[in-house]
């Protein structure tokens, strides 16, 4: 039996774990967390159950990459209790000129830019407009390398187990973002790990990467990533560093 075959036996032996099969990867999720709300207590919460799901399934070479801010106290404290390293993944969503909280693209630490075509057509944004959007948040990613990461180089992927954490997927295009830019560092095993996501997007996703686990599978919308928490409200920047000051680091 070779380590993943054995991971996903340990996975699939989990009590109230359900496998999947996705357009590509198998999606893991909790059977009794299914279409609800209110499931996690906080983020701290949400890494707890997606440590406990994953508990004797990562290989000896994992590397867990959260993405800030939101995604940092789930990924960190996951990273903590599964004994492996953590690392941020910086990828910032291209917000709306009158709406920070929609998006309509994203770009990731090395560059990548991915845009939501169908949901521009329907914006009526300029091509000026789009072209200010990506610049400022060009920018913002480049600031926050360099808050969160410093001059450390990223570790090369290539040959290991990257689980890409964030605290929950809507859209799914921040998660698309950062996928295709680790496949360009060479990333050849890639894992999706989040609390929370819709269903649609769930399935979207398990046809990039090599699995995806899912915790909290809700269909239908609207989808609020919020929703799926008791307590909710967005991780500032300081507190991100505070979190990764402390948790465990490749």
């Amino acid at each position: 039996m070779n380590q993943h075959t054995g991971g996903r036996n340990r996975l699939e032996a989990t009590p109230g774990v359900k496998w999947e099969q996705g357009k590509k990867a198998m999606i893991i999720e909790k059977e009794d967390c299914r279409d609800r709300e209110g499931v996690f207590r906080d983020r701290n919460h949400a890494g707890e159950v997606l440590a406990a799901m994953m508990a004797g399934s990562t290989g000896e070479d994992a590397l867990v990459c959260s993405l800030p801010a939101g995604g940092v106290p789930v990924g960190v404290k996951m990273a903590a209790i599964l004994g492996i390293p953590h690392e941020v993944a910086v990828v910032s969503k291209i917000t709306l000129p009158w709406n920070t909280e929609a998006g309509y693209g994203a770009v990731a630490f090395d560059g990548t830019v991915r845009l939501n075509e169908r949901l521009l057509s329907s914006l009526r944004l300029s091509d000026e407009e789009i072209r200010r959007g990506i610049g400022e948040t060009e920018r913002k990613v480049r600031r926050r390398v360099d808050l969160f990461r410093g001059k450390r180089p990223f570790p090369e992927p290539g040959g290991r187990e990257i689980i890409v954490v964030d605290d929950g997927l809507a859209s799914g295009l921040t998660m698309e973002t950062a996928v295709a830019a680790l496949r360009k560092a060479g990333a050849t095993r890639l894992v999706v790990a989040v609390p929370t996501g819709q269903a649609e997007t769930v399935k979207r996703l398990s046809g990039q990467v090599e699995k995806v686990i899912c915790a909290n599978v809700r269909g239908g919308y609207p989808y609020a990533v919020a929703a799926a928490y008791l307590k909710w409200s967005d991780v500032s920047e300081e507190e991100a560093l505070e979190l990764l000051a402390k948790g465990p680091s490749s």
